[in-house]
């Protein structure tokens, strides 16, 4: 169901660029294990890090001061881009200190996606509550992204997000509602939010996945969709409408479904993207199906971003066990999202 996951021609596009994440975690692991993968198919990729802490845990790599650099570099080393300053990091702490370096290597990649420098962006998993405590005023990535984009061009006549969406083999969530505590989250549903949602997700489908004619399903909020009010008013006086909205401006729409038979096989089958209420709605299914294949992807913004669905992992962070499959995946659909997009354009 998701765009072609295996291997794309290498240094078939420009190259993409890798985050550095929460050194503390397992970013630099899995991003040696990933250039490992790819090095001889590519896609091609740069980690934006400091060199010298990079060299401490993968002898292959290869330093360079632009992202044009990398392809040919790719072959013989993990080209590393240097962030301003030296990071100094301890597997399985996250430090305070590293803040600023973390936020930088994104907000560089996010400048060189806009630039033309960078195919896309691919993101390592961060700490969140380090970043917050150091003053950080988003709940993720997803929202990071979006304010740093919120003042470029989009590529063509299109919604803006960010819209967070769990891609895999065989399954595509897209959580309304994101990271909020579940009665707030019922709080902020709105029919002008599941509009919004549907629309970016359906012009992803299309623009970014080559997806002609998208079809969605949404997903109810109570329990049955609320059996027709019985077990909650939400689902007719707020899902029912939007999905009405939808169905009036033209696109395949169908809901709101019960969330318990939405994700077996037989109706997987017969839609493109399931929109779900809430976080785990929508993340349950998608990591039950997909666990170390899950991609993490942001539609609605001027450039393509994906990330591994996974986080930091402290715990086992330094131990060289850290499983690269999903990165491996990001950078993949990245890379395919990229070249979609702009035979789109």
């Amino acid at each position: 169901m998701t765009a072609n996951l295996s291997a794309s021609p290498l240094n078939a596009l420009l190259p993409i660029a890798l985050t550095m994440g929460d050194p503390g975690g397992v970013g630099s692991e899995i991003a040696a294990k990933a250039w490992a993968a790819l090095r001889n198919s590519g896609p091609t990729f740069f980690l934006i890090d400091d060199p010298a802490r990079i060299a401490k845990t993968s002898r292959e790599t290869a330093v360079i001061s632009d992202p044009g650099e990398a392809p040919a570099a790719f072959a013989s080393g993990l080209p590393v881009l240097a962030l301003a300053a030296e990071v100094t990091a301890t597997p399985g702490l996250s430090q305070q200190e590293n803040a600023r370096p973390v936020l930088e290597s994104i907000e560089r990649a996010v400048g060189f996606a806009l630039d033309g420098a960078a195919a896309a962006v691919v993101t390592n998993p961060i700490q969140k509550s380090m970043l917050m405590a150091a003053g950080f005023a988003f709940p993720g990535h997803t929202e990071f992204l979006g304010d740093l984009t919120k003042s470029a061009a989009m590529p063509r006549a299109r919604e803006r997000g960010p819209v967070m969406m769990l891609a895999g083999p065989q399954l595509r969530t897209v959580p309304i509602t994101i990271h909020h505590a579940v009665k707030d989250a019922v709080a902020m549903l709105t029919p002008q939010l599941i509009v919004h949602t549907a629309m970016v997700t359906a012009q992803a489908l299309r623009d970014d996945f080559a997806i002609e004619q998208p079809r969605i399903v949404i997903s109810g909020l109570n329990p049955h969709a609320g059996e027709a009010g019985a077990l909650g008013v939400e689902d007719e006086m707020i899902i029912a409408p939007a999905v009405d909205e939808l169905r009036d401006i033209g696109l395949d729409v169908r809901g709101p479904l019960p969330a318990d038979t939405l994700f077996h096989e037989e109706a997987r089958a017969t839609y493109d993207a399931a929109l779900c209420m809430l976080h785990d709605q929508a993340l349950i299914p998608a990591k039950t199906l997909a666990f170390h294949y899950a991609v993490n992807v942001t539609l609605g913004l001027p450039i393509v971003r994906t990330s591994p669905d996974h986080g930091t992992a402290l715990d086992i962070a330094g131990k060289n066990i850290a499983r690269a499959d999903s990165l491996i995946a990001a950078i993949r659909l990245a890379a395919d999202m990229a070249q979609t997009r702009r035979q789109n354009l």
